[in-house]
């Protein structure tokens, strides 16, 4: 039996950017009814080209894909939802009693995670809050399913299923892969105290290539850094 006294509800947080930053003056959407489950999948490619005349190939690490997280929401106009063989009275968060709407909370669900914002000129960032669970993501698949209808054809009852893709800001991203390898691209943001020597010989274990660096980044002035400023390196041939 759900206890509406001490059960946590699963939170979606609207955010105005890719760092996350929470919508000012948005409040977090809080679900009527928590889902039963939820699937969390990840995908790693690899390229699987073989050479002419070879029987078989040896997979080649190509990318790991963004983790996706899908859940059905469930939308309950009634104030009873079917358990099993079981009734259960749903007080409603929205007051005690009260029976929501299910088209209105549909389309206050669909504010916080697909409609367009001119703001920001696309759908929202989300995150995703549950107990131990924090997904930073965005909507990408949608489906509505109406279960139930008043005798005007009102729903009562609907179905959403979801899919969230994460979506991973920046900086933790590059800090999560940490890439060192010198045959790979990297941007790396100029912290105090960095020189381009120093960073050149992070990323590559010898600083000599400095001076391809601040070429392919045209920089003026190498010695002189600023804090915040981002500088790529590029993959080389030693």
């Amino acid at each position: 039996m759900f206890d509406e006294g001490t059960l946590e509800k699963m939170k979606i947080i609207p955010c105005s950017d890719a760092n996350y930053t929470e919508a000012p003056g948005m409040e977090p959407y809080l679900v009527q009814i928590n889902p039963e489950s939820y699937s969390l999948s990840q995908q790693i490619r690899f390229n699987e080209a073989q050479a002419q005349g070879n029987s078989a190939a040896q997979l080649q690490f190509s990318s790991s894909s963004p983790q996706e997280l899908e859940f059905d929401f469930i939308f309950d106009g009634t104030g009873v939802i079917s358990q099993g063989n079981a009734l259960l009275k749903i007080a409603s968060i929205f007051g005690a009693g009260e029976k929501l709407s299910v088209p209105e909370e549909l389309t206050k669900f669909k504010a916080v995670v697909l409609t367009y914002v001119g703001d920001i000129h696309e759908p929202r960032y989300v995150k995703l809050v549950w107990g131990t669970l924090l997904f930073k993501c965005r909507l990408t698949n949608l489906r509505v399913t109406y279960k139930l209808f008043k005798p005007d054809g009102t729903p009562l009852r609907a179905s959403a299923k979801c899919t969230f893709r994460e979506s991973i800001e920046p900086v933790e991203r590059e800090a999560i892969e940490s890439n060192s390898s010198p045959d790979l691209t990297h941007m790396r943001v100029v912290k105090e105290g960095d020189t381009l020597p120093l960073m050149t010989y992070r990323i590559y274990g010898d600083s000599k290539y400095y001076l391809e660096v601040a070429r392919v980044n045209k920089l003026v002035n190498f010695r002189k850094l600023t804090a915040g400023q981002k500088i790529y390196f590029p993959p080389i041939q030693k």
